[in-house]
């Protein structure tokens, strides 16, 4: 597993708090950012990242991308 920075980390647990495990239950970087209590940018720079890690996956929707965790085998 690769590692994670302090904010990464954060983000992956607001992810796990909102139910973010599915396709259908995707989050907005808003949602997470409320739940972190963390900046805008920094929230998404850190999805960003964890995309780029293969931890989350981003979903373009009309209005807002969502994220949700990618599943563990």
């Amino acid at each position: 597993m690769t590692e994670l920075t302090p904010i990464e980390q954060m983000i992956v647990k607001a992810l796990q708090d909102l139910g973010a495990s599915d396709e259908t239950k995707m989050k907005t970087a808003d949602d997470v950012q409320k739940k972190s209590n963390r900046p805008k940018g920094q929230v998404n720079n850190a999805l960003m990242s964890l995309v780029g890690k293969g931890l989350v996956i981003r979903k373009v929707r009309e209005k807002a991308a969502g994220y949700y965790l990618k599943k563990v085998e």
